[in-house]
């Protein structure tokens, strides 16, 4: 299927550029005609791989998150969301509800989980050492 659109995107890992990040995607789509709930989701969506970046991906250290959007003929978003950062070790663990890495803190361990309820698909790619790529995929207007 053919890319209609997509855009490219980088920014520092601050956590004052999680709802830019949020803000960005959700404008790209705008095109698209979401729902307010297809919008909110895909916010959340985003808020949650960024977040993950942020406090997982860099471990609150510096860092850049980049992300990447396309949209297909067929309205499919996919959304990446990557960071150079740590790594994940045992992605099935990661994305295992209420899993954290950092216990210590008020971490409920439920950003894949809910990264999974709010698109159609979302996967996860990682290197120890090298950093974590989430892409979320979620078909604008299958519901209406």
């Amino acid at each position: 299927m053919k890319t209609v659109n997509q855009m490219r995107l980088s920014f520092p890992s601050k956590s004052r550029n999680e709802a830019f990040a949020r803000s960005a995607v959700s404008s790209f789509v705008t095109s698209l005609d979401p729902t307010l709930n297809e919008l909110n989701d895909l916010k959340t969506a985003v808020s949650e791989a960024v977040t993950n970046c942020i406090v997982h991906g860099y471990r609150r250290q510096s860092g850049t998150i980049y992300i990447y959007a396309s949209v297909k003929e067929d309205n499919t978003l996919t959304v990446k969301i990557r960071d150079k950062g740590v790594g994940i070790e045992d992605i099935s663990k990661a994305m295992e509800p209420l899993f954290t890495t950092s216990p210590g803190e008020e971490r409920a361990g439920l950003g894949f989980a809910v990264m999974q309820s709010f698109c159609d698909r979302v996967k996860v790619s990682s290197q120890v050492g090298r950093g974590t790529t989430v892409t979320l995929i979620k078909r604008i207007g299958a519901n209406g």
